[in-house]
């Protein structure tokens, strides 16, 4: 989970706002979901974020001694990263600067550094064998003994997880299999694929979670995951998140297109901040434990064993509640 003490909010956001201050200052896109960010996951709407001290990488290393603050105000750096557009070297060297002095270090740096030095391909290279292991690492933990055919479909994957519309109404079985008919989804296993393990805990999680499919909601879900968990394979799954969705310069193969500047849109960075605060007001992670356990149980009882509480407003296109 998430957690800062209430006396460090002001400390952390003048080390954000000085690391996002170069070539001329934070874009406006930046403020707005740095804004997004401490007013909700921080409850401090109240706080100016545009003129907060600045905090170097340096006066933070002295302050921040925890190592989940540390690496929590990493991926928040790396998140407001990728909201600058184009991409520049003084951004890239920003967050290299206060990674080095909180002594993190992630895929995202080489990443980014070979996005400013040897362009889109090499960038989008590391990516796609960053998102490889990403990607197994974030399958279906009760699947993991289960071998994977290239040249066919898993027709009984198919089959077990189409079992589920045995359980009863308001089971996460049935909630989960509703999901895929209500965005017009198949089954993990009908269509020849490599990844349907990783989909099982990842669809599992966007039912738990109550978000729906939109590129918003994929950002805000992975932040939800973050915030629920900051882990190694959760913080991966926020990054590989924001390359596809936000820094638009690399997909995953089952994306046609990628966006680019998403959480300019207001509604958009809203939905990150309040994510990240209800991911944080989770009890545990859900996102990788044994979905086929939990399916027979009531989604309400799910729900409310993993403290997942209602979202701020379920009707605005991006929840399924």
């Amino acid at each position: 989970m998430l957690k800062l003490d209430p006396v460090l909010v002001d400390s952390v956001t003048g080390g954000l706002l000085c690391g996002i201050d170069v070539d001329g200052g934070p874009t406006t896109e930046q403020l707005l979901v740095l804004k997004a960010i401490v007013s909700h996951l921080w409850e401090r709407p109240d706080l100016e974020v545009g003129s907060v001290p600045h905090i170097s990488a340096r006066e933070l290393a002295n302050i921040l001694t925890d190592e989940n603050a540390r690496t929590m105000f990493h991926e928040l750096h790396l998140a407001l990263e990728t909201c600058r557009h184009p991409q520049s070297l003084a951004q890239v060297a920003a967050v290299q600067e206060y990674a080095d002095a909180l002594e993190v270090d992630g895929d995202d740096l080489e990443i980014f550094r070979d996005l400013m030095s040897s362009g889109v391909e090499a960038a989008a290279q590391d990516y796609k064998r960053f998102l490889t292991i990403d990607m197994l690492d974030r399958s279906e933990p009760s699947l993991s003994e289960t071998k994977v055919d290239a040249l066919h479909p898993e027709t009984q994957l198919a089959e077990k997880l189409g079992a589920f519309s045995e359980y009863g109404p308001g089971t996460l079985g049935r909630a989960y299999l509703s999901f895929y008919e209500r965005f017009g989804l198949s089954l993990p296993g009908i269509d020849l694929s490599l990844n349907n393990h990783f989909f099982v805990a990842h669809d599992m999680t966007h039912t738990i979670a109550g978000l729906s499919t939109t590129p918003a909601a994929e950002i805000a879900l992975s932040a939800f995951q973050f915030a629920m968990n900051n882990n190694r394979i959760n913080r991966a799954a926020f990054l590989a998140s924001l390359v596809a969705h936000e820094a638009g310069f690399a997909l995953p193969p089952h994306l046609s297109s990628g966006e680019t500047g998403l959480l300019l849109d207001p509604p958009a960075a809203q939905l990150l901040g309040q994510e990240l605060r209800r991911g944080s007001q989770c009890r545990k992670d859900f996102s990788l434990v044994d979905h086929f356990a939990l399916a027979p149980l009531l989604l309400s009882d799910v729900r409310s064993e993993f403290g997942v509480g209602a979202p701020v407003d379920p009707l605005d296109g991006h929840h399924w509640w």
